[in-house]
């Protein structure tokens, strides 16, 4: 594995591999996410797609967003699929189709709903029989695709249409599924978080994701501007206040080794989070403080896993 890695955004790609002219929605951190995704991996590679927003929005017949091949699968057989795939490519190169130092990437992309919940049997197996493959998860914390209904990314508290907020359900009643925790239990060799706030870092894991020998798995926090009801100028901020507030930590899991990538020495208060966005509008101020409790046990854990204090205590 190389150690040649990003140390800023002058270092990034500049090729796009991407188009212009895709539907998804302005702001979208999904769409971010994608771009510089497909910069990360370069040309020689195959991404597998499973039905979702990203999906649907990049691939409107008969026009494409993507520059790689590109196979559409469904909802709950994306990590099945790159295994097959996967596993075609070691084939032909043993019978010369492909040359054996040709290295082609194989990448998953899917939301939170086809990872987190349909697809997690999919995902276990795949991991479980150290496919090389990348998985990219990227999470707007519903099955916004189909009507906003809440998924197993949905946080404590957050709207959705089938976690409805009136006087006795006040949005979701359960914290987010861990995934990461449950794909690091497989011993996959990297696991790690990303935020398109933090983009170096976003691009570094993806880097280091691809050039690992076995199954990677990267979860990236991507707002969704009508299903979380935020300004669609707003994405990057809401994005950055996940990480101030350490409602959102990012970290790499690396042979086991756990590590914070960006640390927060002083934390501000989940409220500055929550104000931008109309999911969690319904909130007074003790479920406010009863959230931040929550975000605080979850700061010990975090800091007990890196050995030393790398996110801080709140202090605005």
């Amino acid at each position: 594995m190389t150690n040649q890695y990003y140390r800023s955004i002058a270092d990034l790609p500049r090729e796009e591999l991407f188009a212009r002219g895709h539907r998804m929605c302005q702001g979208c951190a999904a769409a971010l996410i994608m771009r510089w995704l497909t910069k990360a991996i370069g040309k020689d590679a195959i991404i597998v797609n499973a039905t979702g927003c990203v999906e649907v929005t990049t691939t409107v017949y008969p026009y494409t967003a993507w520059k790689h091949p590109w196979i559409h699968v469904a909802f709950e057989n994306a990590a099945a699929v790159a295994s097959g795939v996967e596993t075609a490519i070691k084939m032909l190169k043993k019978k010369g189709r492909i040359p054996k130092d040709k290295d082609i990437k194989i990448v998953v992309v899917a939301g939170d709903g086809g990872t987190y919940d349909i697809g997690l049997q999919a995902l276990s197996g795949m991991l479980e029989r150290y496919h090389d493959v990348m998985y990219v998860l990227y999470d707007n914390e519903a099955y916004m695709n189909t009507g906003i209904q809440r998924s197993g990314g949905t946080p404590l508290y957050a709207w959705t249409t089938t976690t409805p907020a009136g006087t006795v359900w006040r949005g979701e009643r359960r914290p987010k599924k861990p995934i990461t925790d449950i794909v690091a239990a497989h011993r996959i060799p990297y696991v790690a978080t990303a935020n398109p706030a933090y983009i170096v870092d976003m691009m570094n894991k993806f880097k280091k994701g691809l050039e690992i020998e076995g199954p990677t798995f990267i979860h990236v926090f991507s707002p969704c501007t009508p299903g979380w009801r935020i300004d669609t100028a707003k994405t990057i901020e809401v994005s950055r206040l996940a990480v101030l507030t350490a409602v959102w930590v990012n970290y790499e899991i690396e042979n086991g080794e756990f590590r914070v990538t960006s640390p927060v020495p002083r934390r501000k208060h989940v409220r500055h989070y929550l104000k931008l966005q109309g999911r969690f509008r319904h909130m007074t101020e003790q479920e406010i403080e009863e959230f931040q409790k929550y975000i605080d046990k979850e700061v010990e854990r975090i800091n007990k896993l890196a050995g030393k204090e790398v996110i801080g205590p709140v202090v605005e």
